[in-house]
């Protein structure tokens, strides 16, 4: 039991980052069980969220969980989505201005909860994981300019292509008419599904072109997109694929073999 627990606390503190937030929380939450009254108000934002919190920590409440979800032990932490943090950290800050009779004693109050956001949380456009949006669609402009060479015309029949794995994320978002034969669950290795076409374009250092087509052909994949470091044993153009455009690095590959 201790071990789950243990378990369970490492969960909890990843979740709430540098531990300031939940130390806001806690504050929050016992500020308004003290100060409000409304029952309701009480109940809500104070007492459900901190008995959510608890109960996360009890080694029986991840027994359970785990028992009932499959993948119970990597979502878990889930659980902590129920309590509304933010909501409750903001209605007391607020509820603790207008406490404040004065309006130099409201600016002050003010003064501190800006300086105690500023000095516990960070700047989010400095983080190493901000990547500055290429367009206006917010997903990178080489599926977007990828998508456009090979996407039908307004009212034509759909296509279907294979693209890299790091690309089939974006396509869906910016063109429904191009489809593809496996999608980001395959990218996802937990989920461990099966799809012969990522089969052969991703699993291999080096992709069996032979192979590719047959997978790519009964799946009626119209084109093929590969990097341009992408390793394969032969050139597809010799095997009967025409070479549409390079775009980004990537190669875009057309199978006339494959019909409309």
């Amino acid at each position: 039991m201790y071990g789950i627990f243990m378990q369970c606390w490492v969960a909890m503190k990843l979740y709430g980052g540098n531990g300031a937030i939940f130390l806001l929380f806690l504050a929050s939450a016992i500020y308004i069980l003290v100060t409000e009254q409304s029952i309701k108000k009480k109940i809500m934002l104070g007492i459900l969220p901190l008995l959510i919190f608890a109960g996360f920590l009890l080694p029986f409440t991840k027994i359970v969980y785990v028992a009932v979800f499959d993948d119970g032990s990597d979502t878990y932490y889930r659980l902590l989505w129920l309590v509304p943090m933010y909501v409750v950290i903001g209605y007391a800050a607020c509820r603790l201005l207008f406490s404040l009779k004065k309006s130099l004693y409201q600016r002050i109050g003010l003064a501190v909860i800006v300086a105690v956001i500023a000095v516990t949380g960070s700047l989010v456009y400095t983080s190493v994981n901000l990547s500055w949006a290429e367009n206006l669609y917010h997903i990178p402009q080489s599926v977007i300019d990828i998508c456009e060479v090979i996407s039908p015309e307004d009212g034509g029949t759909r296509v279907r292509a294979a693209f890299p794995s790091e690309l089939v994320h974006f396509v869906r978002q910016y063109d429904t008419d191009i489809l593809m034969p496996y999608g980001r669950e395959m990218v996802v290795e937990q989920w461990d599904y099966y799809n012969p076409v990522y089969e052969v374009m991703e699993k291999p250092e080096t992709i069996d072109a032979k192979a590719l087509l047959e997978v790519t052909r009964e799946t009626k994949c119209k084109f093929i997109v590969l990097h341009e470091n992408r390793k394969i044993d032969s050139d597809l153009e010799e095997m009967g694929l025409k070479l549409v455009n390079e775009l980004h690095g990537y190669r875009i590959y057309s199978d006339p073999k494959v019909k409309d």
